[in-house]
C-alpha cells in the first residue's frame, strides 16, 4: 500500500495501537511536493467503523495517485512538447534539446553513478574565516589562468564514473593551485576507476567521498582523456556522441562500458613507472555551509558535489537551473568552480563530464543558497601533497 507520509500520521497514528502494527517502511516517492512510502508487513487488528471509513478512503486516494504517478513516468521528458513545457512555465532558465528523442532511458541513467546509501567518513570542514570578504561573482577559471585543467571540459563517455571525474577535475586543480602552477597534471579518472575497491562499483557508480580517501592513502597517477598520450594512464573509453549534434564526429553512446581492470602500471606509449607518478592528498573534508564552500573555492581552488537528478535537468541549456520535475532519475556527481548572480538568483557556476556539446558549452548555473536539488549537502574538497 501507498500513503502520503503526512496522511499516515494524521489518520492512522491516532490509534497508537495501529501505529505500533506498521512494521516495515518501503521506498518513498513523490507526487508534487508530497512524499509518499509503501507500507508492508502490517499486523491483523480491530479496527472501529469510523477508523474503517478513514482507512478506506485513505487507501483509495492513495491508490489514484500511485496510478497518476506511474502514468507521469511514462511521457517523455526528451520530448519537443515537455522541453516547451519547461520553458512555459517557469523564466529562470532555459531547456533545449541535448538528447535524442529516442535515446533509452537506460542510457542516460548510467551516467549518474552517484551511490546514495553512504556515510561519509570525512571530517566536516565547518570554521568560516569571517574576516575573508567574498565577492558576490567568482570564477576560478579568472583566478588561476594559470591552471587549465580548471577549464577543461572531460567526457565520461558510457561509463557511470561521475564520481571519479568529479573528484579527479577538482584534486587536478588544486594540485596546480597549491604549486602556484608549476605542476600541471591531469590525475587519471582511469586509474581511480578500475583500482579504487573502497569507492563502489566503477562504471556502475561510486562513493565520492572514498575517492578523496583513496587519494589520501593510496594515491592516483597522471593520466588525460582518451587518446591523449597524457601521463601515465589516459582514460579507456572515447568520447561519444550524448547529444543530437549531427555534425558532430563522435560515434553515439551506447550501451554500458564495463569497468576497466586495475593495471598497476603506465600506458606502453608512456615513459612513465607506475609507483613513481602517485600523486596523493594531504586531507580531504566535507562541508555542509554555503559560504564555507564559497570560502573553500575562493581560498583552495574547485570543489566536487553531488546532487540529486530529476529528468527536466537533462535538457537544461542556459540560465540558473531549478527543478520544475518531481521525477527522479538518479544521483550525479560534478566540479562546482565559483558561484555568481544572474537576474536576481544566486547560482553556483558548475563543470559537467558530458562533454562540451552539452549544456552551455559543457557547465551549468544552479540556484545557490536553498540547497536545490541537494546540491549544498554533499560537497568536497582537500588539500594535495605538492
Amino acid at each position: 500500500m501507498c500513503f502520503p507520509v503526512g496522511q499516515i500520521e494524521l489518520e492512522i497514528a491516532k490509534n497508537i495501537s495501529i501505529k505500533k502494527r506498521f512494521k516495515k517502511k518501503g521506498k518513498a516517492f513523490h507526487v508534487g511536493r508530497q512524499k509518499y512510502v509503501t507500507i508492508t508487513n502490517v499486523l491483523p487488528i480491530e479496527l472501529s467503523s469510523n477508523s474503517v471509513f478513514r482507512m478506506h478512503s485513505c487507501i483509495i486516494v492513495c491508490l489514484l495517485m500511485c496510478v497518476a504517478v506511474f502514468a507521469a513516468t511514462e511521457e517523455n521528458f526528451l520530448s519537443d512538447a515537455y522541453i516547451e513545457r519547461i520553458n512555459s512555465i517557469q523564466s529562470s532558465w532555459k531547456a533545449g534539446r541535448n538528447f535524442d528523442a529516442n535515446t533509452p532511458l537506460s542510457n542516460i541513467k548510467k551516467l549518474m553513478g552517484v551511490k546514495t546509501d553512504y556515510v561519509s567518513k570525512l571530517p566536516l570542514k565547518s570554521t568560516l574565516d569571517i574576516s575573508l570578504q567574498l565577492p558576490e561573482s567568482f570564477d576560478a577559471r579568472e583566478k588561476w589562468p594559470n591552471c587549465p585543467s580548471i577549464s577543461e571540459i572531460r567526457d565520461q563517455a558510457n561509463c557511470g564514473n561521475c564520481w571519479a571525474f568529479g573528484a579527479v577535475e577538482a584534486m587536478s586543480d588544486k594540485i596546480c593551485i597549491f604549486s602556484n602552477g608549476t605542476q600541471q597534471v591531469s590525475l587519471s579518472v582511469n586509474d581511480l576507476t578500475a583500482c579504487c575497491d573502497i569507492c563502489g562499483f566503477g562504471c556502475d557508480g561510486g562513493y565520492p567521498e572514498n575517492a578523496w580517501q583513496y587519494w589520501i592513502d593510496v594515491g592516483i597517477v597522471s593520466g588525460g582523456g582518451y587518446g591523449s598520450h597524457e601521463g601515465c594512464q589516459s582514460y579507456q573509453f572515447p568520447p561519444c556522441e550524448h547529444s543530437t549534434n549531427i555534425n558532430g564526429s563522435l560515434s553515439p553512446c551506447k550501451g554500458s562500458a564495463q569497468t576497466p581492470t586495475c593495471t598497476k602500471r603506465c600506458d606502453p606509449s608512456s615513459s612513465l613507472y607506475y609507483f613513481q607518478d602517485l600523486h596523493f592528498g594531504e586531507t580531504s573534508y566535507s562541508f555542509n555551509d554555503v559560504d564555507v564552500v564559497r570560502s573553500e573555492i575562493f581560498r583552495n581552488g574547485p570543489v566536487e558535489a553531488a546532487f540529486f537528478v530529476y529528468d527536466d535537468f537533462v535538457n537544461y541549456k542556459s540560465g540558473v537551473y531549478q527543478h520544475t520535475s518531481n521525477n527522479l532519475l538518479g544521483s550525479h556527481a560534478v566540479k562546482i568552480l565559483g558561484w555568481g548572480v544572474e537576474n536576481d538568483l544566486p547560482y553556483w557556476l558548475v563543470a559537467n563530464s558530458w562533454n562540451t556539446d552539452w549544456g552551455d558549452k559543457g557547465y551549468f548555473k544552479i540556484l545557490r543558497g536553498s540547497d536545490e536539488c541537494g546540491i549544498e549537502d554533499r560537497v568536497l574538497g582537500g588539500v594535495p601533497k605538492v
